[in-house]
């Protein structure tokens, strides 16, 4: 058992009907766009905002402005997730549109992400199988937790492994599969080129625009988005039953639609064809089966933080 509030163990699933199922699964374009457009809205006016502040004022005193452009640039990462299963809109075009842009943003190849993604599904918390858990830190002191935490490990993993894809052409991990490698390699060798492109224009106009509003802020938007990630399925029973291997916390109408309704992860788990839109209602259906419940991300991250301790010293 974790810190986590736990729901009565013996409380047995009620399935959603057939009916209810198909209605909760209706993908909408209409939404995606909303959301896509609500959050990409977020991200140009802020990034207006730290250009006019750091030309005016200087670059220290758009640091504010930085940090919040972190979390919406970092929180793209939803995006990537939700077309990854193709729910974000009706149309597949809309869906590899939102898909592809919002991955080069945040550095995470967009087809590796799905194979990735689809592995988590499969074998979520199978220590052996889980991509999530066979790449996750694994830390021996507070230090390594504290920088663990800070995500700068998980994108500099990301981004080795991706060069790594580029120059040598050789993709070895076991959750993509042989006919795919080629399209993984290519993928990868596409954004090495696409961000060295940028990298020359940026020297070639002298300008340190895309630093600030982008570069930095995705750094600093990992402070933000790691211990969300953690909260996901840190603690949780290694079980198939997405009831007991997943965490949904609840937290604020800001942090939810930021991070595109996936607080509502145990739902999300459960029933993955379900869209993003769909999950609040689905919790109203289910909300008496989840057993692990987060309450704030404040204290959820102290309950993964603690759970991790535990771990280590426990060996």
């Amino acid at each position: 058992m974790t810190d986590a509030t736990v729901s009565d163990p013996g409380h047995r699933l009620k399935p959603l009907s057939p009916v209810m199922l198909r209605e909760l699964s209706v993908r909408s374009n209409v939404r995606g766009a909303a959301q896509s457009l609500g959050h990409y809205g977020a991200i140009v006016l802020m990034g207006t905002l730290i250009w006019i502040v750091s030309s005016r004022h200087g670059v220290l005193w758009a640091l504010p402005l930085m940090a919040t452009q972190g979390y919406l640039v970092a929180f793209l990462f939803m995006a990537v997730h939700e077309t990854a299963h193709k729910t974000a809109f009706k149309s597949r075009s809309l869906n590899l549109t939102v898909g592809y842009l919002s991955a080069f943003i945040i550095g995470l190849p967009y087809e590796y992400y799905c194979l990735f993604h689809w592995d988590h599904h499969r074998y979520t918390q199978d220590p052996q199988k889980d991509p999530e858990l066979i790449v996750g830190v694994k830390p021996t002191s507070d230090t390594q937790l504290a920088i663990a935490y800070s995500g700068l490990l998980q994108v500099a993993g990301r981004l080795r492994l991706m060069l790594g894809h580029a120059v040598t052409g050789r993709v070895i991990v076991p959750w993509i599969p042989e006919t795919k490698r080629a399209i993984i390699v290519g993928e990868a060798r596409a954004y090495v080129a696409l961000y060295a492109l940028l990298f020359a224009l940026s020297l070639w106009f002298a300008s340190a625009l895309l630093l600030w509003i982008w570069i930095v802020p995705l750094v600093i938007g990992q402070f933000f988005l790691r211990p969300y990630l953690y909260a996901e399925h840190t603690g949780c029973d290694r079980t198939r039953s997405a009831f007991q291997n997943t965490r949904t916390t609840y937290t604020g109408a800001i942090v939810k639609w930021f991070a595109w309704n996936m607080p509502y992860h145990v739902e999300h788990h459960a029933y993955p064809t379900i869209p993003f839109h769909a999950l609040p209602k689905l919790n109203e259906l289910v909300d008496g089966e989840i057993v692990h419940r987060g309450h704030g991300y404040l204290r959820t991250t102290r309950e993964t933080w603690a759970w991790f301790r535990r771990q280590r010293q426990g060996g």
